[in-house]
C-alpha cells in the first residue's frame, strides 16, 4: 500500500470515480484489491475472480454512467469489488451470512445490480433484453455485459450474441478472458490497435471509405480486405461473424488502455460491440496467482501468507466418498466412464481423472450438452455417470426429457449439493430435482440417507441398464461410517425400517434420517413410539412399505430436502390411489418451504424449514392432535 492519503474512502457511489485522474484511479484499484483481499479472509467466498477484474470494475464504472447504464456481470461472484465501489462497502464482510450480502449480483440489494447472477452465461441474454427495452422506451443509455471466468464455454452466450448480432443491438459485450487462452499476446501494439479500431477517426474514415468502394463497385473485395487484415491482427473473426465489432485483445490490469478503449465503444452509436479483455485471476494477490485454481473460492485465510483456516479433521465428503466409490466401479467394468460440466474437483471428479484421464470428460459450462453426449454415449454401449450439482442439471431438463428419458437410456445422474447449501443460497440450492425427475416416466430415483448408502447407490446405478436413473446426495461430511469394501447393489424400489414404533411413523427420503431418528428419541422420552423408516426410492416408491406405514399408525411424516411437490407428492397419490386417505390417518409431509431461502448456515436454513429434529418431532405431536401442549413445549423449548 502507498503512503498516499486513502482513496477508496472517497468512493460511496461509482459517481465519485468519475473525473479523476488516471493515477488515482490506479491508486484507488490497489485499495479495491486490498479491501477485496481483506474482505473475503474473513468472510471466505469467490475470490480469484474478483481480484482478477479490479482494474476493469474501477474503469467500468468511472467510464459508464451506473447504475442508470446497465452493468450486468455474469457468473456475479466476480462482483465482490463492484460491490463495494457502489456503497456496500461498509456491509462487505457480511458476504454470504445470515442476513448480509449474497456472494452475488442480486436485485433486490443494489439498484446497481440490474440482474441477478450466479450461474454462468446470462449476461449476454439479459443484456440484450435490457438493450431492447431501451430501445422501446426511446432510452439512449448503455448496456454493458461483463462475460468471465469461464462462462464463454456456455452456449447459451453464443446464442444471445447471434441474436444480438442479428438485430444489430447496441450494446457491449466485455469478454474477461482470464485463463481460456482465446488470446494472442498482448502488449504495446495490441493496445495501440485497439484503440485505432475503436476511435471515432477510424470509424468515420472506415464508413467513408465503404461509401466510396461502394459507388465504385468494389465493395465486397474491400470488405474481405478489411475483413482478412483486422483479424489476422487481433483475432476477432469468430465475433465478427456473430455480428459484434470486435476491439482487442487488451491488459485488463492496465487501466491506461482500459479507460480510452472503454470511452471510444461507449461513444459508438451502432451495433454491438466486444471488448476482448485479457486478465489474470487472482492478480495482484502473490497467494492467489501462485495457486492452480488462483484461489477460486476460499476459506478464511491469513491475509500475509494467503494461509487458509483448515477445516477441523472429520468424516470424508458425501462427495469424496461417490469418487472414490466410482473409481472402484471401473476399476471393475472398462465401459464406465465420468461426465462433469465444469466442476471437476466439486463432484470429485478430479479424483476419478487421476486415475482414468481417458474416461473423464469436463465438457465446460454446457449442461444441456453434458446430458446429450451422456445419452449418445449410452446409445452405444457405455456406462456414463454425469456428475452434476442438482441446481445446474435444472439447465439440461430439456436434454433429460428429450434425449434421455424418452429413449429410456441408462444415463446415471449423480447429483450434488442435494437440498440447502448455506453460504450459496437460493440459486446454488439442490431443492428441485425430486419433482423434476420423479415427473419422468421410467426414472429410477434414490437418495442417500448416510455415505455408505451413497456407496450402495452408485452400484445399484450402475447395473441399471434398461432406463436412467440418478442418486442425489448432500453437500458437506458423511456421519463417519465405516466404508465399505465390496458396496452391493440395493432392491430396486425397496426401503427399510431403520427403528420399529407404534403410533408415529416417519418416513425419510435421503439425508434428514438422522435428524427424523433425533425426533423420535424426543418424541420416546414423551412416552410416544415412533418407526423411523428409510425410503431409499422415491421412484419405484416401496408402496408395500408406504401401505404398511399408513394402515399401522395414527401419524405419518414424510422427510425430504426438496420443495414441494416431490417425494411427500408421491406418496399422498399412493396413499390416494389406495383409499388409504380415509382411514383417520393423520398425514404431514415435511419439505422445503415454498420460498426461497436466502443464505445462511445449513442448521439455521433446516431449522427455518421445519427439517431439524425438534421441528419434526413438533409437527408429529401436532399432527396427534390430543392437545398436549405441555409435550410440545418440552420439545420446542
Amino acid at each position: 500500500m502507498t503512503s498516499q492519503t486513502p482513496l477508496l474512502d472517497q468512493i460511496r457511489t461509482p459517481a465519485d470515480l468519475r473525473g479523476r485522474s488516471r493515477n488515482e484511479l490506479k491508486q484507488i484499484a490497489d485499495e479495491l484489491r486490498a479491501e477485496t483481499v481483506s474482505a473475503v479472509s474473513v468472510t471466505g467466498g469467490h475470490l480469484g475472480a474478483g481480484l482478477g477484474v479490479v482494474e476493469l470494475t474501477v474503469a467500468l464504472h468511472a467510464v459508464f454512467d451506473t447504475p442508470r447504464d446497465r452493468l450486468v456481470w455474469d457468473v456475479g461472484h466476480q462482483a465482490y469489488p463492484h460491490k463495494i465501489l457502489t456503497g456496500r462497502r461498509d456491509r462487505i464482510r457480511t458476504l454470504r451470512t445470515g442476513g448480509g450480502l449474497s456472494g452475488f449480483t442480486k436485485r433486490d440489494e443494489s439498484e446497481y445490480d440490474p440482474f441477478g447472477a450466479a450461474h454462468a452465461g446470462t449476461s449476454v441474454s439479459a443484456a440484450a433484453g435490457f438493450a431492447v427495452a431501451r430501445d422501446l422506451a426511446g432510452r439512449d443509455n448503455r448496456v454493458i455485459a461483463v462475460v468471465g471466468d469461464g462462462a464463454m464455454t456456455a452456449g447459451m452466450i453464443y446464442e444471445a450474441m447471434n441474436n444480438a448480432g442479428g438485430m444489430n443491438t447496441r450494446m457491449i459485450v466485455v469478454l474477461n478472458d482470464n485463463d481460456m487462452s482465446i488470446a494472442p499476446p498482448v502488449g504495446a501494439l495490441s493496445h495501440y490497435l485497439s484503440r485505432t479500431v475503436s476511435s471515432k477517426g477510424y470509424r468515420t474514415l472506415r464508413k467513408a471509405a465503404k461509401s466510396m468502394v461502394r459507388a465504385i463497385g468494389l465493395e465486397g473485395p474491400a470488405k474481405k480486405a478489411e475483413h482478412y487484415a483486422r483479424n489476422f491482427a487481433l483475432g476477432g473473426d469468430m465475433f465478427d461473424a456473430l455480428g459484434f465489432y470486435y476491439v482487442g485483445p487488451i491488459d485488463g490490469h492496465d487501466l491506461s488502455a482500459l479507460i480510452p478503449v472503454f470511452e471510444n465503444v461507449r461513444d459508438m452509436d451502432n451495433g454491438p460491440v466486444l471488448v476482448h479483455v485479457v486478465t489474470q485471476k487472482g492478480h495482484g494477490y502473490a497467494p492467489a496467482e501462485n495457486a492452480d485454481d488462483k484461489y477460486h473460492g476460499v476459506s478464511k485465510f491469513n491475509v500475509v501468507t494467503g494461509e487458509q483456516a483448515k477445516a477441523k479433521a472429520g468424516p470424508p465428503s458425501y462427495t469424496s466418498v461417490f469418487a472414490r466409490e466410482l473409481i472402484r466401479v471401473a476399476e471393475k467394468d472398462p465401459s464406465v466412464v465420468a461426465i462433469t460440466a465444469a466442476m471437476p474437483s466439486g463432484t470429485g471428479l478430479d479424483l476419478f481423472a487421476e486415475r482414468f484421464p481417458d474416461r473423464c470428460f469436463d465438457v465446460g459450462i454446457a449442461e444441456q450438452h453434458a446430458v446429450t453426449f451422456a445419452a449418445g454415449l449410452a446409445a452405444d454401449g457405455v456406462k456414463p455417470f454425469a456428475a452434476i450439482y442438482s441446481t445446474f442439471l435444472q439447465r439440461g431438463y430439456d436434454s433429460v426429457v428429450h434425449d434421455v428419458a424418452i429413449q429410456r437410456l441408462p444415463v446415471r445422474f449423480a447429483l450434488d449439493r442435494a437440498g440447502l447449501v448455506g453460504a450459496d443460497g437460493p440459486t446454488h440450492a439442490g431443492s428441485f430435482d425430486i419433482g423434476y425427475l420423479g415427473a419422468l416416466p421410467g426414472f429410477i430415483l434414490m437418495a442417500a440417507a448416510d455415505e455408505t448408502e451413497l456407496q450402495r447407490m452408485v452400484a445399484t446405478a450402475h447395473i441399471i441398464d434398461d432406463r436412467p436413473s440418478a442418486f442425489r446426495y448432500p453437500r458437506g461430511e458423511g456421519l463417519g461410517l465405516p466404508q465399505l469394501i465390496d458396496a452391493q447393489p440395493l432392491e430396486i424400489g425397496k426401503g427399510r425400517v431403520v427403528r420399529e414404533g407404534a403410533s408415529i411413523a416417519i418416513l425419510s427420503y435421503g439425508a434428514r434420517l438422522q435428524e427424523a431418528l433425533s425426533a423420535a428419541d424426543m418424541l420416546a422420552a414423551q412416552g410416544l413410539s415412533t418407526t423411523v423408516a428409510d425410503a431409499r426410492f422415491a421412484k419405484p416408491l416401496d408402496t408395500e412399505l408406504v401401505s404398511d406405514l399408513a394402515r399401522n399408525h395414527e401419524v405419518l411424516l414424510t422427510i425430504e430436502e426438496g420443495a414441494m411437490g416431490g417425494f411427500g407428492a408421491f406418496v399422498l397419490q399412493h396413499l390416494a390411489a389406495h383409499g388409504l386417505l380415509d382411514s383417520g390417518l393423520r398425514i404431514r409431509t415435511l419439505h422445503l418451504p415454498d420460498r426461497f431461502q436466502d443464505q445462511d448456515r445449513p442448521e439455521r436454513m433446516y431449522e427455518d424449514a421445519g427439517l431439524d429434529a425438534r421441528s419434526i418431532a413438533a409437527s408429529a405431536i401436532k399432527a396427534l392432535g390430543r392437545g398436549d401442549e405441555e409435550a410440545l413445549r418440552r420439545i420446542i423449548a
